[in-house]
């Protein structure tokens, strides 16, 4: 087994939640002092920190901050929380679990200085599990890998995604881990580049063997026999198995169908919104004409073009061969499989 190192985007101190600035990288490693559920909130809205578990996590810190700085309006708290991102379930899933620890302690009459602590504690017992779960995932994902992969993989899934280790990226380092012989195709992840900025600096800095490609190489490395499968992540299943995810992905889940190249998704069972029945009731979050229109700070379209900027889409069910999760692999990905393996494992 190789020794892979281990990544934490975020710490704790002295009651404030420190970030690593995703911004600034991969040029500049930047801790971001997040003091107050405001500047938590701004740091989720403008993708300081990203990541679908992440900004649950991140999201949790900052509603026990927010308690902290007021107890009595730890409802508005929730609602400034829950209005950053729109698409990600794994968001409200920790709050709404953040709001009935709270509620309780409310209703035992606990005095401030407890559920101030308690609030803490949960947030980071929403940590603790997260990183526990990416561990599982990595063991339960890097079975299915052949003894030598070449793997592609969109957007960014690891450590930077997430408490540690990561998802689909997770995955992949288990799988070096183990001592597979394993080479990352890294999608550069338009328009904000996450692929390109995090996930090769997350290989890198494992000094796990990669490529970064541009986003329209895939399908064409895939026809060229190359690619023996496709990683990634998620920020919500739905019902019936469909899935919300970056930008990008539904075009790679059908050009994988097409090339018989098995399509996984790597996600903890948080993720899964049994709620929403299928990928047709989510939101899609938009985000600015800008981030399209440039690359870092560089122009790269005249000033008078529109511009449309889905951050994510919709992979329906029957383009996934599985789904990893911490609790085992779901394989037949319909609304029936999915039910009876989140009630058998107690989900």
């Amino acid at each position: 087994m190789r020794k892979v190192r281990d990544l934490r985007p975020i710490k704790v101190e002295n009651g404030a939640l420190y970030a690593v600035n995703q911004l600034k990288l991969p040029h500049q490693v930047e801790w971001v002092k997040l003091s107050t559920y405001a500047e938590v909130a701004d740091a989720i809205k403008n993708m300081v920190v990203r990541g679908a578990p992440l900004i649950g996590i991140v999201a949790a810190y900052g509603f026990a901050i927010g308690v902290k700085e007021n107890l009595s309006r730890a409802e508005k708290v929730l609602t400034v929380l829950k209005k950053t991102r729109p698409t990600a379930v794994n968001l409200f899933w920790a709050l709404d679990r953040m709001w009935k620890k709270f509620e309780k302690y409310i209703n035992d009459q606990l005095d401030k200085q407890e559920i101030i602590r308690l609030m803490f504690k949960e947030a980071e017992k929403i940590e603790l599990e997260d990183y526990h779960a990416n561990r599982a995932i990595g063991g339960y994902g890097q079975v299915l890998l052949p003894e030598k992969a070449n793997i592609l993989t969109h957007c960014n899934t690891g450590a930077l995604a997430t408490s540690g280790w990561g998802t689909a990226l997770g995955v992949i380092r288990s799988a070096y881990e183990e001592g597979k012989e394993i080479t990352v195709y890294v999608d550069e992840t338009r328009p904000y580049l996450q692929g390109s900025r995090l996930t090769a600096w997350e290989l890198t800095y494992e000094g796990i063997p990669h490529y970064l490609i541009t986003d329209n190489t895939a399908g064409f490395l895939m026809k060229k026999g190359i690619i023996d499968a496709v990683i990634v992540g998620a920020d919500r299943i739905t019902a019936n198995g469909d899935l919300a995810n970056k930008i990008g992905t539904y075009s790679l889940s059908v050009l994988a169908k097409e090339h018989g190249i098995p399509f996984y998704v790597a996600a903890p069972t948080s993720t899964f919104d049994l709620s929403t029945e299928s990928g047709d009731q989510i939101i899609i979050e938009e985000r600015s004409e800008e981030e399209v229109k440039k690359c870092g700070e560089c122009s790269v379209a005249p000033e008078e073009t529109r511009a449309l900027n889905y951050s994510f889409d919709i992979t329906p069910a029957s383009n996934i061969t599985a789904i990893i999760t911490e609790k085992g692999i779901i394989s037949h990905v319909d609304r029936e499989h999915i039910q009876k393996f989140l009630t058998y494992r107690g989900v």
